[in-house]
C-alpha cells in the first residue's frame, strides 16, 4: 500500500484507534535518556523522569532466570530513576528477512525479554533491530538487482504477529521503529510503521516516532497525528549531527506541535550523541540543556 492510500484510509475511519482524539488521558510528556545505570542518578538530579537502557543489557535474555532476577534487583529496582523503554530489540545475528529467515530462535529470545520487561513495569520495548530486519540481497525477483522490500516487510510483520499473540498477556508495547533509508531498507517512516501496526491488530504492536529519522526522510509531522494513540514512543536527536537537544538549535516546534495536537504523554527519549564524559562539566550542561530545550517545545518550561 501506498503513502496516498493509506492515508485516504485512515481520513475515512478504516484504521480504528489511529485517529488523534483517541487520546483519551491527556498529560505531561515524559522525558528521559538512552544510557547506562552508572548515569541515572544524575538525570534524577537534573529532572529527567526516566531513563531508556539496551534491551539486552537490561533484560539478559540468554541468561537463566535466576540471573536475571540477581540482575533486576541490582540494576534495574535500585535506580533512581525507573526504567520505561528499552531499544536494541533483537540482535543482528537473527534473520527475520530473506530466504533464511527462521522465527522460532528470535520468537524465544524477544518472549523472554517482553516477559522481564513486563515484571519490571517497562511501558516500551522500541523494535528498531535493522540488522535483524533489513532484507538481504538474495531475495530478489528474477529480474532484480535490488531486494524486494515488499516480501520482506510481509515476513516482518508476520514477526510482529506471531510475536503479538506470545505476548497478549502482557502489558508492555514493542514499538515499531522507523528508520532512514540509509539505515534500514524496510519501514523507513512513521507512516508504513502504522500499517503493520494495523495488519497486526493488537495492543501489543504499536508505533514510535523517531524525529532525528522523521526529518533526514523528509517526513510530515502530520504522520504523528495520523499516528494518534497508537505513538507510545518518541525518540529525538539534532538534525544532521545527530547530537542531544539544544546543540545545533533546530526548531522541533512542528514535531512537537504535533504531539500536543494527539494529546501525547509518553515518554521521549535523548537517543543522541553527548559531549564527552571525561569533560564532566559539559556534559552534565549537555544534559541540562537538552531537557531545557525539550520542555520548552512541549509547553512545559
Amino acid at each position: 500500500m501506498k503513502r496516498r492510500e493509506f492515508v485516504g484510509l485512515m481520513a475515512a475511519g478504516v484504521a480504528v484507534g489511529a485517529a488523534a482524539d483517541c487520546c483519551a488521558k491527556k498529560g505531561k510528556m515524559l522525558f528521559g535518556c538512552c544510557c547506562g545505570p552508572d548515569q541515572v542518578p544524575m538525570l534524577k538530579e537534573i529532572g529527567y523522569d526516566f531513563w531508556e537502557w539496551n534491551g539486552a543489557s537490561a533484560f539478559i535474555p540468554t541468561k537463566s532466570d535466576e540471573e536475571w532476577k540477581k540482575h533486576r534487583d541490582e540494576k534495574i529496582l535500585s535506580a533512581a530513576l525507573p526504567i520505561r523503554s528499552v531499544n536494541g530489540f533483537l540482535p543482528g545475528t537473527f534473520r527475520l528477512t530473506g530466504p533464511n529467515a527462521s522465527f522460532d530462535e528470535p520468537l524465544k529470545y524477544a518472549e523472554t525479554l517482553c516477559r522481564r520487561a513486563d515484571e519490571v513495569g517497562l511501558k516500551t520495548i522500541v523494535f528498531g533491530s535493522g540488522g535483524a530486519r533489513n532484507v538481504p540481497g538474495d531475495i530478489c525477483g528474477p529480474k532484480e538487482q535490488k531486494p524486494l522490500p515488499e516480501k520482506g516487510v510481509q515476513q516482518y510483520t508476520d514477526f510482529c504477529r506471531q510475536l503479538a499473540a506470545r505476548i497478549s498477556d502482557l502489558k508492555v508495547c514493542v514499538v515499531i521503529e522507523p528508520l532512514r533509508p540509509n539505515e534500514s531498507n524496510i519501514i523507513n517512516y512513521v507512516w508504513q510503521g502504522l500499517q503493520i501496526v494495523e495488519d497486526v491488530g493488537s495492543p501489543r504492536i504499536q508505533q514510535l516516532a523517531d524525529l532525528f529519522h522523521m526529518i533526514m526522510g523528509r517526513e510530515s509531522p502530520e504522520s504523528i497525528v495520523q499516528a494518534g494513540c497508537r505513538l507510545k514512543h518518541v525518540h529525538i536527536a539534532e538534525k544532521e549531527t545527530r547530537q542531544y537537544p539544544g546543540k545545533d538549535d533546530f526548531d522541533f516546534s512542528p514535531y512537537f506541535n504535533a504531539l500536543k495536537k494527539i494529546g501525547y504523554s509518553g515518554g521521549i527519549s535523548c537517543e543522541c550523541g553527548w559531549p564527552n564524559r571525561k569533560d564532566k562539566d559539559a556534559f552534565y550542561a549537555a544534559r541540562v540543556k537538552a531537557l531545557a530545550v525539550m520542555k520548552k517545545f512541549a509547553g512545559q518550561a
